[in-house]
């Protein structure tokens, strides 16, 4: 129990790092600053908000018998953001389009090995 406190306390911590790093740079680079009460009710509020996105992840995903959250979960739980479900939805695509290329390369490469160690062993394909 302690150890999974430390662990929330760790990503908490992370959380509100880099809610102050994303702040200085908004501040730096639009001349408006953060007051430090400020910094911390955004970082609480992302990390809930985050706490939430997983839970129902989890929830989506035992809703469909599995046990792994995948990117139709992802594209479910961000339906009410038109320009995050657009963004995700685009990422998908890029991701997918990329997958099946390493797919069909891999295929490629494979045909190509089987092609050359026939030729390699000509005695291979006697009977």
């Amino acid at each position: 129990m302690d150890e999974t406190f430390a662990d929330n306390q760790r990503l908490k911590a992370a959380v509100h790092f880099t809610t102050g790093q994303i702040c200085q740079t908004i501040a730096d680079d639009g001349g408006r600053k953060f007051s430090r009460q400020t910094i911390a009710a955004i970082a609480e509020t992302a990390f809930r908000q985050c706490d939430t996105f997983a839970k129902d992840l989890e929830w989506f995903a035992r809703h469909a018998k599995r046990n792994t959250v995948n990117v139709e979960d992802v594209k479910l739980l961000s339906r009410h953001s038109t320009a995050l479900f657009t963004h995700i939805q685009q990422r998908s695509d890029e991701l997918a389009s990329a997958h099946q290329e390493q797919k069909e390369k891999r295929k490629k490469s494979t045909a190509k090995r089987k092609h050359q160690d026939t030729e390699d062993d000509p005695g291979q394909n006697e009977d």
